[in-house]
Parts: structure tokens; sequence; C-alpha cells
């Protein structure tokens, strides 16, 4: 069944070639289909296009109609097109003229709309609850081993001292920007583009109020043009703020793989939770962290693809969008494993304590040197040049006696305050 039916059959070909694999995607949108249906025919009600009987009817099949989806027995057999075929031929098929009726005053353009900002609400919703989690297990990381000491690198050079609770902290306020982001999406999705239809509005008297409160949206989309041009818009959002998560994912992921390595052996993990060689018996490989590392690289090309698809599409709908959501859903499936089990795999960490004894780190302690001159009365280019002959001439001896007292430094890590900005934004 197709909405667009004029009793002209469609070459096969072409049948194949433009429906793709739009039913196996759709059933990822029929629980909101199914939803914005059931704010449609209360809303169609209130203004007399239907009766109550009608509202009534339609609303009770179409939650036996959910009901099915939470089973998952909900199927898009090949004889429809799509989620909103499927459904619209229920329905008739159980309420005869009823059923019929549940079209008026809207467009497919409109329903995929709705479907997609409601789903792309809730999958925010989950985005930012992984997130969390992942958050969590950073911020009790970093307070069980802020006494850590652990070198620090810049230029990928011994640098100066750091800690593993700075290093996970350093990480964990960082998610607090992707949170950010996130919401700026969730703000985008949480407009209701329901009374649109094709994009100029309805003769029809809808009440578009109605349907953004019964769907729980905060704003409406007021300008019908403006509604239809969120297509695109609003997949790109979403796509720059998981862009956003998975690039902190994928740098941390790399620290991980890198401090795992013998050359640093900063951390470890259980031999469960690794993998091994086909003929080295020595090896314990960060596979976990790798494929998260590599996801999270495919994700952050999400936006650019998007993009490629949508950019210079005029206003209005284009069949081109179908091809978004071949990219966006797997990509939203994959960033939540990755935040899996980023957050699973953070609970068997090793840290390997004492590092800084080993004497090639002593160099990490020049600063120290060089403050210390700096608050016996030196000036600071004196006190460089100073600490800089005596690691050329072998007099340089460390001080490893630190005294780091500032917000956000390695002895103090403001674990509270960043917790607390997490907590406003969630």
């Amino acid at each position: 069944m197709k909405l667009w039916e004029k009793g002209i059959s469609t070459d096969q070909l072409v049948e194949k070639f433009t429906v793709g694999n739009d039913r196996e995607l759709d059933s990822v949108l029929a629980k909101y289909d199914i939803l914005g249906s059931i704010a449609h025919a209360k809303m169609l009600a209130t203004v007399e296009l239907i009766s109550e009987e009608e509202k009534n009817s339609l609303v009770a099949e179409l939650e036996n109609l959910l009901k099915s989806v939470e089973k998952g027995e909900f199927e898009i057999e090949d004889g429809f097109e799509d989620v909103h075929s499927k459904v619209e031929a229920h329905l008739i098929e159980k309420l005869g003229d009823a059923g019929k009726k549940i079209h008026t005053a809207r467009s497919r353009n409109d329903q995929i709309l709705v479907d997609l900002h409601l789903y792309l609400k809730d999958e925010i919703t989950a985005i930012k609850l992984a997130t969390k989690a992942v958050f969590d297990q950073l911020i009790v990381l970093a307070n069980d081993h802020k006494n850590d000491l652990m070198p620090g690198y810049t230029h990928m050079q011994v640098a100066m001292p750091s800690s593993f609770g700075l290093w996970f902290s350093g990480y964990a306020e960082t998610l607090i920007d992707d949170v950010i982001q996130l919401n700026a999406a969730f703000q985008t999705a949480d407009q209701n583009p329901l009374g649109s239809a094709a994009g100029f509005g309805s003769s029809f008297p809808i009440n578009r109020k109605s349907t953004t409160d019964e769907m729980a949206f905060s704003w409406m989309r007021y300008n019908s043009i403006s509604a239809q041009m969120s297509r695109g818009k609003l997949e790109k959002s979403v796509s720059f703020a998981m862009a956003s998560v998975a690039g902190t994912l994928s740098r941390f992921a790399m620290d991980i793989c890198l401090y795992m390595g013998q050359n640093f052996g900063f951390i470890g993990f259980p031999d469960s939770l690794t993998t091994g060689s086909s003929i080295m018996p020595h090896k314990k490989n960060p596979d976990v962290f790798e494929l998260i590392r590599a996801r999270c690289n495919k994700i952050q090309a999400l936006p650019n693809e998007l993009m490629l698809i949508t950019n210079n599409l005029p206003m209005g709908y284009h069949r081109d969008f179908q091809l978004v959501k071949e990219s966006l859903f797997p990509a939203i499936e994959s960033l939540k494993a990755c935040l899996e089990m980023a957050h699973f795999m953070l609970q068997h960490i090793h840290v390997n304590k004492d590092l800084l004894e080993d004497a090639k780190y002593d160099s990490l302690f020049s600063v120290e040197v060089l403050n210390e001159k700096v608050k016996d009365g030196l000036s600071f280019r004196d006190a460089y040049k100073a600490v800089a002959e005596e690691i050329q001439s072998g007099q340089y001896k460390p001080n490893k006696q630190l005294n780091h007292t500032h917000e956000g430094s390695i002895g103090n890590l403001c674990l509270k305050e960043i917790k607390e900005k997490m907590r406003e934004l969630l």
C-alpha cells in the first residue's frame, strides 16, 4: 500500500530503488508514528473533523497497535512502502471508514517529521544517560586515584607531574561539554512540526497547540515552511552532538591504548577483557578500546556525511532525506554501545602506582625546581635559565614535594564542583 496510490502501478525496479531499506528503518519509528497518530486523532475530534466515537475507536486501535510494537510483533511487510502506510492500512482494515479519516489535515511530510522529533528526543535522552554513567565512573576513579601520580605529556614528551585523578576527571568534565551539545540538539528536536502538512499548512481549522501538548513538546514550530526545513537540520544538529561525545570517547580510548602498552605500563585490565594473538602468547590487546576509537571516529564523520546529502537542497521535502536515516540510525546505536562498553570497562581498570619513582621521569619536576627558585626571589626568566643549566650540566635534582592548590590542579581536583555542573545540565 502506498498513501499516494493513484491506481497506476509502479515499475518494480523503480519501487525497489526508491523504497530501499525504509521498511527496516521505519520499524524503529513505529512507536512514534503511532503516538503521533493518537495525538492527531484526538485533535481532529476537538475541531469536529471526526466524531468522538470515531476518535475513540481510532485511539483504541492505535493503542492496540502500540502494544504489538512493544511486544516486538509489529512488522512492515513488503506490500507497504513505509510505516505510515502500514499504520493507516491497519486502521482501515480494523475500522473501515474511520480508518480512512486518520490522514485528514496531515501529510507524510509532517508525519515523518513528528516521528523523527519524538524518536530523537528519546535517543538524545538515552545518550545523555549513558554519558552520565561514564561520567560518574570517571569521577569515582578520579577520587579513588587522586593521590596516584602519573607523567603528563606535551608533544608526546615528558612534561610535568599529573595524576590519575586529574586524568580521569579531565575526561569527566569534558563530557559536560558534550552534554551541552546534546541539550542543544534536544531543544531543536523538542518542537512540534505536526500541522505543517506538506510544508504549507492546511485549510482545515486544526488545533496545533492540542497536538503540541499531547505529545509533550515544549514548543511548536509555528511557521509551516520552517517546520519542513527542520528535516535535515534536525538530524545534523543531533549528529554534531553525537560527534562531540564520540570525540571525547575516541580521544580517551587512544589514551588507554597508549597507556596499556608495555612502554608506558600505566594501566591494565583483567585478561578476560583483553584479546590475544594467534602466534604471540604474551599479547593482551585492547581491542575494546580500539573498536571504541574506530567507531567513534566513524561517528565523527557523520555530520559531514549528512551535510553532503542535504546541503544544496531547496526548501521543501526531497527524497534525498531518506538516505539520512540510513546513516543516522545505526550511528545512534553504535554510540550507545560505545558508551556502554566504556562504562563497563572502566569498572575493571587497574592503575599502576608509584610510576614516578622511575628515574626517567625525574625531568617532570623541573618546573617544580624552577618555581621554588622564583619563590626564593629569582625572576622567572633567570630561574628558568638556572634550571636549564643544571639539567645540561648534570647538576639537576628533582623536587618531588608537590604542593598544587589552585582549582583544577592535581592537589585540588574540584570533583564536587564538576559533579554539580553536570547535575545542573542534566
